[in-house]
């Protein structure tokens, strides 16, 4: 059966939500993406989406039944029972990380034998991989064990807070049975100020995705990494996804999470030194940023918002129908609302939009 715009709209979507969630790698994501708009059956979409989770959003919705070409479908077994080949999260890779750490602090695992299931647990991509790493592990029955919290002086804090007001109260009960004593003189701290006499500070941080939080971010990647190339960049309103050449090896690939600070997460990989890179200061950030203000009401997505802006050099002609020829740069931006309605916009660098592929209802 043919395919229609709205079903190839909803599988990107779906897409989307699984690169977000760490169901799809990067270049995963790309290949998946550029598969879903060629596609021409529902077949071809249910292949590119069929190993994976539904959203979160969409769990409660997913057992309504079947909509074609998305691949969205019931769950098997209830809430939470996919197949085991099925693609695993971020979250489900904590899950199994707060196991590891709890049977190496019952002695079920020794340092290494801790250390490697670790490193195999960077590398999972299924659930039937990460339920591999803890199969022989005894663990306490329920939906799981909370990852185990670091160190911290909360709790000897709390200790002395409960010291400090016995000994108020012992002070309090002295003074009620010594009123007639002359009372020694308070006692002032120089330098230290009452509490609540401080208001604090807040700093604001701008979504991503506006013109304000993308300029912002524009300038702390540069102060970062001492320019604007990158390989791979994917902007969502409160983190932003990166893969570039490691600064003085152009043969080593390193991602990185950005959430106001910049943190390489996970392993370097080898890069071909002619990888098309995106010069991002080439970017008109006023003019993306006006077209990502408009881009709900272009993209026909009622009370929807921008769920992710991605920036990629053009390597093939499948876009030069809309104005946008192998070598230049493409900017692509999602809208989704919280009924995962969505719709999709195609900018050049400067923000014009190149083409729309809109939600139909």
């Amino acid at each position: 059966m043919r395919a229609r715009d709205l079903d190839r709209v909803n599988a990107s979507g779906l897409l989307d939500a699984a690169y977000a969630e760490g169901q799809l790698g990067g270049d995963e994501y790309h290949d998946r993406a550029a598969e879903v708009a060629a596609a021409t059956t529902i077949g071809d979409l249910r292949a590119l989406v069929d190993d994976l989770q539904l959203p979160a959003a969409r769990v409660r919705a997913a057992t309504e039944g079947v909509q074609a070409g998305t691949g969205w479908r019931p769950l098997q077994g209830g809430a939470g029972h996919y197949p085991g080949r099925t693609r695993a999260r971020n979250a489900d890779r904590e899950r199994t990380r707060a196991v590891l750490d709890t049977a190496h602090g019952e002695g079920q695992l020794t340092a290494a034998e801790h250390a490697e299931r670790l490193e195999l647990l960077t590398a999972a991509r299924s659930l039937d991989d990460l339920a591999e790493l803890v199969d022989d592990l005894q663990r306490v029955p329920g939906p799981g064990l909370a990852p185990r919290q670091p160190p911290s002086y909360r709790g000897r804090l709390r200790i002395a807070l409960v010291t400090v007001l016995a000994l108020a109260a012992a002070t309090g009960g002295f003074l009620v049975t010594h009123r007639d004593e002359v009372e020694p003189p308070p006692v002032s701290y120089p330098g230290i100020a009452e509490l609540g006499a401080v208001e604090p500070v807040v700093i604001a941080t701008p979504s991503l995705v506006t013109a304000e939080g993308l300029a912002e971010f524009l300038r702390r990647y540069r102060e970062q990494f001492g320019d604007l190339q990158v390989d791979e960049i994917d902007l969502f309103p409160e983190h932003a996804s990166i893969a570039r050449a490691l600064p003085g090896q152009p043969n080593r690939l390193a991602h990185y999470t950005y959430r106001g600070g910049f943190e390489q997460d996970r392993d370097l990989t080898t890069r071909k030194t002619d990888t098309p890179v995106v010069d991002l200061g080439v970017l008109d950030s006023a003019g993306i940023g006006a077209a990502l203000a408009a881009a709900p009401g272009a993209a026909n997505v009622r009370d929807g918002a921008v769920s992710h802006l991605s920036v990629e050099p053009v390597a093939t002609d499948f876009y030069a129908r809309y104005g946008l020829p192998r070598g230049v740069i493409s900017v692509e931006i999602s809208v989704r609302n919280e009924f995962s309605e969505s719709g999709r916009l195609l900018l050049d660098q400067t923000g014009r939009i190149a083409n729309v592929w809109p939600f139909e209802e």
